[in-house]
């Protein structure tokens, strides 16, 4: 794969764009970045109130561009959440140029959902599939729409022997279903390529990197302490971290760009796993099982 120099930062009036997991981290770093150039960004986090605060926040910062941003709470671990989200989006956005799915997390111990789904496939797969599934109409409706799907190059301790076991039932590991996570947001978004080939509307997916912020924290044991201390030595500063998620989102030499993989701010090579298009099929059907579409 080849890559792409960066383009001069341009302006964004007149651009909705979403983003999941908004209210910290890189995902906070990426709105602010993206309301500073004039676009309206949809803030998305579960806590009502600090989505609220977050989206008057970064209102302020982007009031001398023409930018604005909007508070949208709901906790994406619970399909009904989504698909209740994915209903307000569609009220509320009657164009959608660009979205993007940052929410994720890393959990310890595994814990299922009220949907009766293992949590890290529920939140870091099962919401962004739903979500975009949903929202596709108004995707293809919007010229050029983007979207943009947060993996990581954990996603190369996977491989797709994951799809035996999605639910993670036979013996749990964070770090395994973690890596197996990111592995299928390469599956997801490059079969959604796929399916959009002729719609005008591109998916990408990125890696952000190791950033300083809450990731990985939640919980008890070493595991998130020893996160943390990873991300405080090594991590980079969510504003760096958010650099190729700006990228991808925004880049005018992108246009028309899909089915690829970027990490600071070039397109990366990922895992052979990753590009094996069965799995990428057989992924689609179980989600859309699992997820009643």
């Amino acid at each position: 794969m080849t890559e792409r120099a960066t383009a001069p930062h341009e302006p964004l009036n007149g651009r909705t764009i979403v983003i999941t997991g908004s209210t910290d981290g890189i995902g906070r770093a990426t709105a602010l970045a993206l309301v500073r150039r004039g676009a309206r960004v949809i803030v998305m986090g579960r806590d009502p109130r600090r989505t609220a605060d977050v989206a008057t926040e970064l209102s302020a910062e982007g009031r001398a561009a023409g930018g604005e941003a909007e508070p949208l709470a709901g906790d994406l671990g619970s399909l009904a959440a989504v698909r209740r989200v994915a209903g307000e989006l569609a009220v509320r956005c009657p164009r959608l140029d660009v979205l993007v799915h940052n929410a994720g997390a890393i959990f310890w111990s595994r814990e299922e959902t009220v949907d009766g789904h293992e949590r890290t496939l529920a939140l870091n797969h099962l919401a962004p599939f739903l979500l975009t599934s949903l929202l596709e109409p108004r995707l293809r409706a919007s010229a050029g729409a983007r979207v943009v799907v947060v993996s990581s190059r954990m996603h190369q301790r996977a491989d797709i022997s994951y799809l035996d076991d999605l639910e993670s039932r036979r013996g749990y590991s964070a770090l395994r279903a973690y890596a197996a996570s990111k592995l299928m947001n390469l599956h997801f978004t490059f079969e959604l390529a796929r399916r959009l080939a002729d719609s005008g509307v591109t998916a990408n997916a990125v890696h952000p990197g190791l950033v300083r912020s809450s990731f990985g924290r939640a919980g008890g044991g070493l595991g998130p302490v020893g996160f943390a201390l990873l991300t405080r030595l090594f991590g980079r500063t969510p504003e760096e971290g958010a650099r190729t998620l700006v990228h991808v989102a925004a880049a005018a030499d992108l246009a028309g760009v899909t089915g690829r993989f970027f990490g600071s701010e070039r397109e990366q090579q990922p895992s052979a796993a990753a590009l094996d298009r069965a799995a990428w099929s057989r992924l689609w059907a179980e989600s859309e099982r699992l997820v009643g579409a």
